[in-house]
């Protein structure tokens, strides 16, 4: 069973648009998920431009790559280094912390992850 930050059951992040690196729905990892998309975050726009402006367009559908490009609002696995330079850089988007992978914590700390919480921890 995939855990979460908490070290709980990993809940799911999206499948409207489906999300992971498995587009399954949930931000599950492996050796081969280089990288590491492993944060359910919810997109902001300021965001989407942030990562756009560092050379990743996430506005842009691409259906070769079962990619339908996002917009504010949208959940979405997130790679844990990408949010970690967003949040340095103070653009980084709301997590949903228990659809966040617990492999996300290889990069990033818990306390950043709180800091920046879609919902309150319960």
């Amino acid at each position: 069973m995939a855990k979460n930050v908490f070290g709980t059951e990993l809940k799911p992040c999206s499948q409207d648009p489906i999300t992971g690196y498995f587009r399954d729905g949930n931000c599950n990892t492996d050796e081969t998920d280089f990288g590491s998309h492993t944060v359910c975050v919810i997109m902001t726009e300021e965001f989407l431009r942030y990562s756009f402006d560092q050379g990743n367009d996430l506005i842009t559908p691409r259906p070769e790559y079962n990619f339908p490009g996002l917009g504010p609002g949208d959940h979405w696995c997130l790679c844990a280094l990408r949010w970690k330079e967003a949040f340095v850089d103070g653009k980084a988007p709301l997590v949903n912390l228990e659809a966040t992978h617990e492999n996300a914590l290889e990069v990033i700390e818990i306390k950043d992850l709180i800091e920046n919480a879609y919902k309150p921890v319960v």
